[in-house]
């Protein structure tokens, strides 16, 4: 086994997963690499709970905070930045440590994704544009008529994947469905990474999950969501569906109350935490699960423990 093999980090928000990743990067000298899909955004560093200015002093992290929140990052430039990120890590001698809940993040890396052609600025503007206006499920009839294929594969509220359809069809011509069918590139060899599943009691982790947005709260993540606000991004922009920002604008509109808005924010992250554990059971089963209690190991035992 290479000393600098690659360790994946994966479970829900609020786990764990990032407090251990430091631990085991200043043990190995490793650089931790983000593979979580709102930790990108510069604008958002406490509401999707980046590490602090203090916490990347302590070893060298990235691809956190390198993307604006007007633009829509998507899986496949992560594969692309994740390669370059790893790519620098092995020239710089260090461990790369990848760590984040975004599941298909890891599926890029370690399975592949299929080639999608370039997206036009204008065709992606125009059916952003259609989903802001059209009745909910419209634009799956759309889809259906132009390409049954995949609106037989989309339910019809799932707005994000159907105006990924039809952006798709409108710049190459080809359907989404031939195009997943095409080889697929991986960044990393499953064989040769150390892969864990963080994945705390549920009770647990309810709590954690109460106890830190009570704490981003307390930190200014209002403000934060309220300059995001600001901006008057489109609403379809994935930065605007972060665990948080709809009840934290509705608080600034005087929609929703203080209380009423951290609650909806706890709800939102409680169920998205169960959605990543039920995607992790159904595509990680062959990763190494593992509690918060062995997390909190010695960290050089804890290496040998997920390498073996």
């Amino acid at each position: 086994m290479s000393e600098k093999r690659p360790i994946l980090i994966a479970g829900p928000t609020a786990g764990g997963k990032s407090g251990l990743a430091l631990r085991l990067a200043e043990a190995l000298g490793g650089v931790i690499i983000n593979a979580d899909s709102m930790q990108v955004y510069r604008e958002l560093r406490i509401l999707t709970a980046r590490p602090s200015p203090e916490e990347e002093a302590r070893v060298p992290h990235a691809l956190y905070g390198v993307v604006a929140g007007s633009e829509a990052y998507s899986a496949g430039r992560f594969a692309t930045d994740a390669a370059r990120a790893l790519k620098e890590a092995f020239k710089k001698g260090r461990r790369p440590i990848i760590v984040g809940g975004t599941g298909l993040y890891f599926k890029a890396l370690i399975e592949g994704l299929s080639p999608m052609p370039e997206i036009p600025e204008d065709v992606r503007a125009h059916w952003r544009n259609e989903a802001a206006k059209s009745a909910a499920g419209a634009l799956h009839g759309v889809l259906a008529g132009r390409d049954p294929v995949m609106a037989a594969r989309l339910a019809p509220g799932d707005t994000q994947r159907i105006v990924r359809a039809l952006e798709v069809l409108d710049a190459s011509g080809e359907s989404l469905s031939d195009w997943q069918q095409r080889p697929r590139a991986r960044v990393l060899d499953a064989a040769n990474t150390a892969r864990i599943v963080v994945s705390p009691e549920r009770g647990e982790l309810y709590r954690r999950i109460a106890a830190r947005f009570a704490a981003m709260f307390a930190a200014g993540a209002l403000e934060e969501v309220r300059q995001l606000g600001a901006l008057h991004l489109d609403p379809a922009l994935p930065i605007m569906g972060a665990l948080g920002v709809r009840p934290l604008l509705a608080h600034i509109a005087g929609t929703l109350s203080r209380e009423a808005a951290i609650e909806a924010a706890q709800t939102e992250t409680r169920q998205y935490a169960k959605r990543q554990l039920t995607w992790a059971r159904g595509n990680m089963l062959s990763w190494k699960w593992i509690t918060k209690q062995e997390t909190e190991s010695n960290s050089q035992n804890f290496v040998s423990f997920i390498d073996h």
